[in-house]
């Protein structure tokens, strides 16, 4: 086997990006502080096309060299928006028609493995900050909530991690038609 060149993998321009059809998904950082972490989820939005990422608190925008240095321009192919807190652009998010999942441990949580997916809904991920998790506020004001199933000693993901753990299990949906 021979490993590609970047050329031979024929991914689409920033502008052919734009114009793609999206998987029909929203992530929210609910407050992550690490700038490094906002990168990686750019990159993996851009990855797997999703239709936007929406950063809320302290979640860092948009340019900035330590969001780049993870995002390898993902922070330009993925269109996002700010917003003050994460239960605004939940609010909106709800405007808008989506249903809004957070991801994370709570009592009554959905087994990722055990999502299931409406082909005529649109969706929203809502991950958070690398200590505290999603805000209770938040939570509360979410149509449900994702666990991702964890067999070891440690509680938590990276939220980085999580984000591509979770954007795979919507990819998958959407592929195998389960949509």
């Amino acid at each position: 086997m021979r490993k590609l060149k970047t050329i031979e993998m024929q991914r689409l321009t920033v502008e052919e990006f734009q114009q793609a059809d999206k998987l029909p998904l929203v992530i929210v950082l609910d407050d992550v502080r690490s700038l490094y972490n906002v990168g990686s989820v750019f990159r993996t939005g851009d990855a797997f096309r999703v239709e936007a990422i929406y950063l809320c608190g302290i979640t860092a925008c948009p340019p900035h060299p330590e969001i780049h240095k993870t995002a390898l321009g993902g922070e330009d192919s993925v269109r996002w928006r700010y917003f003050a807190t994460a239960q605004e652009a939940v609010a909106s998010l709800h405007e808008e028609g989506y249903f809004v999942y957070a991801i994370e441990q709570v009592e009554g949580s959905t087994k990722l493995q055990n999502l299931s997916l409406d082909p005529e809904c649109r969706y929203a991920v809502v991950l958070g900050n690398e200590v505290k998790g999603v805000h209770q506020e938040v939570v509360d004001q979410c149509d449900g909530c994702l666990e991702i199933p964890q067999f070891g000693t440690k509680h938590s993901l990276n939220v980085s991690v999580a984000t591509g753990i979770v954007v795979w299990q919507f990819v998958l949906s959407e592929v195998k038609g389960k949509r």
